[in-house]
């Protein structure tokens, strides 16, 4: 009973204390709502006295705002409001609690306009004077990038692009790119490039490197619509005046969009004085592109303009000329704005068609790499592994843990050799399970093709579970190195990625290994022998249990270098290997059993038919009509384009 008054008298005693807690903020909030309703009476000069005596942050936001002409009331709720401008709307901020509410329209907001003597008292009292807080040097400007205001990251901006320091290029890239973020721990402004599971960093104010840090440790820097349209001109002008041509074609890319009358004087300035080709070119489609939308631009500038723009592979330039088709009024202008627009519309129609052969062989080279090996296991051994998939799955694994151990043990510099170690480490790991898979089940089951298939699609289950419980179900990026990333023109608008290429280069040279493996070797001879004649062979010596268990390994192998390439086109995931294990089942049955000639063909056909067939049909409708048109072309010729002879082909 003593404990329990005890704790009572105790309640009463904090009782005065949680409540003045709960309700002072709610009264301080009802105070601030009566001292802004204030500022539109007839005479608010009380009310700024008395925001002027406050020492609440929103006091000193709202009088901020009221000085530079940004406070307004909604009328609607007859809220005072901060106003920002975005675009045409208006960011609104709750000048009561600070809190950021919504966009607003400027004719749903009324801004509260102030006397002249109101002006004058606010600027005796040091409210809205000018403040000598502009960033001085590049380091200033950076910081001042995560300002809390969007008008200060104008000025940040603005100083950035005045100083013409190289260094505020990727700077003012990654913010218009989101790339830019705030490190939680210090505070620095940093510059993250996504590498795996994590953000590489760079220090913003020097371009250092950072490390890298999880996303939980990063805060993204904001812009609102009118910072981007700024951000656009200040890398457009900063990368004119680049000393590389790159930069400086990029910067004209940019303008192309659409560009200040500063920036057009600019750009007719550097224009005549570049010295590279395409980044004149870029230039002057940037200077036309300007030409023909300004409104002051007489008809032989105009018509000059198309000319230049008629010339161009752009699918921006394309819109652009179908807009002025349906705004121009002069006949001449309008005629020869159709005929620069059929020239650039037949020339993006061919550029496409190079693009899709281009997707399809690098299609075909993923399809290939995921089907070789298949087609020794199957076509070889006539082995029917619904397992293979998942030697894939691994090889991708083993190499998101060989980048993981880059990253933790090894110098940043040396981060880029992962994936050249990934391919011996994804090989061994997947023949090792090949080995483990061939002699613990399928070794019992040879001659049983449909128990054979039922027995790895177990297994198959079993891996990707295994996989589930040591690296979770969500998927792993694995991050390109730098000397695979990025892109080049191939023809005007058409880029070629690197690491497609580097892709299609790798799988030709390991069908090339495989076919110098099979000819040149022992093994190859041994395994030909087994193929064609296993009863014979083992009379002759050789061991035919080690023929079958190595040719397993090496068409495991050879599936796990393949999750190696795979895992630079996408992500890892438990999942991968179902994704391939049907069209590697028919590229090695449309191409020949057991033949590396038909896997080759195969693999590009598939590619490149899907590849024309998705603009037309689409996606799912393609691979529906490809393999209709496979089981049409099986009936036919049972044994595929190439027949394979030897046991798999009797059988």
């Amino acid at each position: 009973m003593a404990l329990r008054r005890c704790l009572f008298l105790l309640a009463l005693l904090l009782l005065p204390l949680l409540s003045s807690a709960l309700i002072v903020p709610a009264v301080r909030a009802q105070d601030m709502t009566e001292l802004l309703s204030g500022l539109t009476d007839s005479d608010p000069k009380p009310a700024i006295a008395a925001l002027m005596a406050s020492d609440a942050p929103q006091a000193k936001a709202a009088l901020a705002a009221l000085a530079a002409g940004r406070l307004y009331r909604r009328n609607a709720d007859g809220a005072i409001v901060i106003g920002e401008p975005d675009g045409a709307m208006i960011v609104v901020t709750n000048a009561a609690t600070g809190d950021v509410e919504d966009m607003a329209d400027p004719a749903e907001l009324e801004l509260l306009e102030l006397s002249d003597t109101a002006k004058a008292e606010l600027s005796a009292a040091g409210v809205g004077a000018a403040s000598d807080d502009t960033p001085k040097d590049f380091a200033s400007a950076v910081t001042a990038l995560n300002a809390d205001d969007f008008a200060a990251k104008g000025k940040a901006i603005e100083v950035l692009t005045q100083l013409g320091d190289a260094r505020a290029m990727p700077v003012l890239r990654a913010l218009t790119d989101g790339r830019l973020f705030t490190r939680k721990s210090d505070g620095a402004v940093v510059i993250a490039t996504r590498s795996g599971n994590q953000q590489s960093l760079a220090l913003g104010t020097t371009l250092e490197d950072a490390g890298f840090a999880s996303n939980a440790e990063l805060d993204p820097i904001v812009v609102n619509n009118n910072l981007r349209i700024a951000l656009r001109e200040a890398v457009g002008r900063l990368g004119l005046l680049s000393p590389e041509a790159a930069q400086r074609r990029a910067a004209a890319n940019v303008l192309l969009e659409g560009a200040t009358p500063d920036a057009v004087a600019l750009l007719r300035e550097v224009t005549p004085k570049e010295t590279n080709a395409q980044a004149k070119q870029a230039m002057a489609l940037a200077l036309a592109a300007a030409d023909i939308a300004d409104p002051a631009a007489d008809k032989q500038r105009k018509l000059a303009a198309v000319a230049v723009l008629s010339g161009a592979t752009d699918l921006r330039i394309r819109s652009m000329l179908q807009a002025r088709l349906s705004a121009e009024t002069d006949a001449d202008v309008k005629a020869a704005l159709q005929v620069a627009f059929t020239s650039v519309q037949r020339k993006l129609t061919v550029i496409g068609w190079f693009a899709n052969i281009f997707q399809g062989i690098s299609l075909g080279s993923v399809l290939l790499l995921a089907a070789v090996g298949l087609a020794i296991t199957f076509g070889v051994m006539g082995v029917i592994n619904m397992a293979h998939g998942e030697m894939i799955m691994i090889g991708a694994y083993a190499t998101f843990v060989v980048q993981e151990i880059f990253r933790a043990y090894l110098p940043p510099a040396w981060f880029g050799a992962y994936l050249v170690a990934a391919l011996p480490v994804a090989f061994l790991t997947a023949a090792i399970f090949g080995i483990a898979i061939e002699r613990g089940v399928i070794r019992f089951l040879y001659g049983r093709p449909l128990e054979t298939m039922l027995a790895t699609w177990g297994v198959s289950l079993i891996l990707q579970q295994m996989v589930r419980s040591i690296f979770g179900a969500p998927n792993k990026e694995v991050s390109n190195p730098s000397w695979m990333t990025g892109s080049f023109e191939l023809i005007g608008g058409f880029d070629v990625t690197w690491n497609r290429v580097i892709i299609i280069v790798f799988c030709f040279l390991v069908l090339g290994l495989i076919a110098l493996i099979l000819r040149r070797t022992s093994f190859g001879l041994h395994m030909r022998a087994v193929t064609q004649n296993r009863s014979m062979a083992s009379v002759m010596g050789i061991p035919t249990a080690r023929v079958d268990a190595m040719t397993f390994a090496l068409g495991s192998g050879i599936a796990g270098m393949a999750g190696v390439a795979l895992s630079q086109i996408g992500n890892v995931s438990p999942n991968l290997g179902t994704i391939y294990i049907v069209d590697s089942f028919l590229v090695v049955v449309f191409g020949g059993v057991g033949n590396l000639m038909g896997t080759l063909v195969g693999a590009m056909t598939l590619g490149i038919v899907n590849k024309l067939l998705e603009p037309v049909a689409g996606a799912v409708l393609g691979k529906v009509v490809v393999l209709v048109a496979i089981i049409l072309f099986i009936q036919k010729r049972p044994r595929g384009l190439f027949a394979a002879k030897g046991r798999s082909a009797d059988a």
